[in-house]
């Protein structure tokens, strides 16, 4: 046998311990699953859907360590394998590694959009991305409103103290120095009030969500009608309910939708400065 048949023949019977380890897969034996993902990857190591299947198995056992070595496997192989960055993702951010995390499974919701905008795949990363971009906004806010709260005391303290300082010091203007003293306080009060402003949720502004869902945009296209939606609720009234534009009833083509790059970015700003809006749109 050549050697071209002998590789023929190990990619054959990988294959099918793929198979095989699918057909465990589905009836939840994760263990016989693994040891078939194993010697398919045995006998083809340079296939990254055996990686990305043995890490699903691992995933489903919360063994995350395992999850992310086959899957920095599986993303050297392909570059672009959704599986393999979307669970990398997980797996850093089960670490606390919420940058990379974050970072894995954008790259994982970019290269989904681009394979299948309406697939389960696409809503899945999405709100798993949603999570962690609360969960760390969550964290920094926290942050931000003990340090906050601690320099307001502190100030506090200081106009006190002041003012203790002043009745003592001054005779007959007693009356000035306390409507001065609790005019300094309201400002005080103010000034913190506008600095905790952006972790205070409220209401997303109407022209950065979607006309039909209601949410915030995540993938914002725009028909030649000049109206916003988001791409796959809109390509998914398309296909079921009919080829027009929902809100204009003018004539619409999948073709004819364009990226709205210009709202995308005004969303990004946003979820940057607003945080909290990740859970309202993930719930």
């Amino acid at each position: 046998m050549g050697r071209g048949e002998a590789k023929n023949g190990a990619a054959i019977q990988a294959e099918l311990s793929r198979q095989n380890g699918n057909s465990y897969f589905s009836k939840n034996r994760f263990g016989a699953a693994i040891d078939a993902y194993t010697e398919a990857i045995t006998l083809c190591p340079n296939v990254a859907v055996y990686w990305t299947n043995r890490a699903l198995c691992h995933r489903k056992r919360n063994d995350w360590a395992k999850v992310e070595e086959d899957c920095r496997r599986a993303v050297q192989l392909d570059l672009d394998s959704v599986k393999g960055h979307y669970m990398l993702g997980l797996a850093l951010l089960e670490r606390k590694e919420y940058t990379e995390g974050i970072k894995e499974l954008e790259k994982a919701l970019d290269l989904g959009r681009g394979a299948d905008p309406t697939g389960y795949m696409v809503e899945e990363i999405w709100q798993e991305l949603a999570k962690a971009k609360y969960l760390e906004w969550e964290q920094a806010s926290t942050m931000r409103s003990w340090e906050l709260q601690s320099l307001k005391d502190t100030c506090e303290r200081a106009l006190i103290e002041k003012h203790f300082s002043d009745n003592s010091e001054t005779e007959g203007f007693l009356e000035e120095i306390n409507a001065s003293y609790l005019k300094q306080l309201e400002r005080l009060g103010h000034v913190f009030e506008k600095a905790t402003e952006d972790d205070t949720p409220t209401e997303v502004p109407d022209y950065l969500c979607c006309k039909i869902t209601l949410d915030i945009f995540r993938d914002p296209v725009i028909t030649p009608s000049g109206v916003s939606y988001e791409r796959g609720v809109l390509l998914d009234h398309l296909e079921k309910v009919g080829k027009f534009d929902p809100t204009t009833r003018e004539p619409l083509d999948p073709s004819q939708l364009v990226p709205n790059l210009a709202i995308k970015a005004a969303v990004q700003a946003y979820l940057e400065k607003h945080g909290w809006a990740y859970k309202m749109d993930s719930s």
